[in-house]
């Protein structure tokens, strides 16, 4: 008999057995606990301790790695959501890759509500990088990031890299620096909405003014409404949670340079919150969507398919050696 055989023949017994501060513990019905098992869980302590930390791991772990796309032979894409922690952000495009192309979303934890949501982009990180390489430890990976996420997958790229794993692509969808989620980069994009506002209510007619003034009082209706039911929604107040929390840890980090190849996919050449990366991946390359794409719908249809084709092009494109510029690519719309 071994560790499991042991531990299956105690269930059967109705003897459930846990691990706390390196003790073993048991649950059992008086005299169930006899003094030969008492000395069989004595001899085999250690092989079950061991047991129960990896059955922990791997539950974790089935938290975190939600599969996409779990079937294909290529190159696994681990991807990091924005700051809400919704994975399926990456649905469409995980399916517009195709069958062959196995992608993984990372949930972060307090998504589910069984964890407290991190404040440090490195623990964030560090967890997802200790997940990635119990899941597939073999490599090697792509990983992504959206919006927010792509700080997060910045920082685990990172630590793969250090860790001795090969990351083939660091792909940042529609990612602001994180300096643009810090108060004096929302207030400036506060200034400059109500700027935009100003202009073009300058030129257009009173009638044309009367109506622009009512689709934005009608949006910004559609939006308390929003809340209001977010208010009482208890997956949306726990996404809120995730939110705020990745937000405070995006705010306070500092993103190190990456040597390894990045490439950035971006609604539009005049999308600035990225401009910044370019600072620690003066390299990197660029990939521009279609034309009316904005960041929030830059991964559902119909732009999905267009970044799914950009994607692959970066995916399966050969790194040029000693370039230090970046290169560019768009599609139509």
């Amino acid at each position: 008999m071994n560790a499991a055989a042991f531990l299956s023949e105690l269930r059967r017994r109705d003897i459930e057995v846990r691990a706390e501060g390196g003790q073993l513990l048991c649950s059992a019905k008086a005299g169930a606990l006899t003094p030969e098992l008492r000395e069989q869980l004595r001899r085999w302590k250690s092989d079950i301790l061991d047991m129960l930390a990896s059955a922990h791991a791997l539950a974790a772990q089935e938290r975190a790695i939600v599969p996409l796309q779990a079937s294909g032979t290529r190159t696994p894409i681990f991807g990091v959501p924005g700051h809400n922690g919704d994975v399926f952000c990456y649905r469409a495009l995980a399916q517009r890759l195709g069958e062959d192309q196995p992608f993984y979303g990372l949930q972060p934890p307090g998504a589910d509500g069984q964890d407290a949501p991190l404040e440090r982009v490195e623990e964030l990180a560090a967890g997802f990088a200790q997940q990635i390489r119990a899941f597939r430890p073999e490599g090697p990976y792509l990983i992504a990031g959206y919006c927010a996420g792509g700080t997060v997958a910045h920082e685990l790229a990172q630590q793969l890299a250090s860790d001795g794993a090969r990351v083939s692509l660091l792909a940042l969808f529609g990612a602001p620096h994180p300096s643009y989620f810090r108060l004096p980069a929302q207030l400036r994009e506060h200034l400059a909405d109500r700027l935009e506002m100003i202009l073009e209510l300058g030129r257009r007619s009173p009638a044309e003014c009367r109506r622009y003034l009512a689709e934005r009082l009608r949006l910004r209706r559609e939006r308390l409404r929003a809340r209001a039911a977010a208010a009482k929604d208890p997956l949306l107040i726990q996404r809120g949670k995730v939110e705020r929390a990745t937000l405070v840890a995006v705010r306070a980090y500092s993103p190190r340079p990456y040597a390894g190849r990045v490439a950035f996919f971006l609604p539009s050449r005049e999308w600035d919150p990225a401009r910044r990366w370019r600072s620690v991946a003066p390299g990197a390359e660029e990939y521009f969507g279609p034309d009316g794409c904005g960041s929030q719908d830059m991964l559902r249809e119909p732009n999905a398919g267009a970044f799914a084709q950009l994607f692959t092009e970066a995916i399966w494109k050969p790194r040029r050696l000693g370039s230090s510029s970046s290169s560019a690519s768009r599609l139509p719309a």
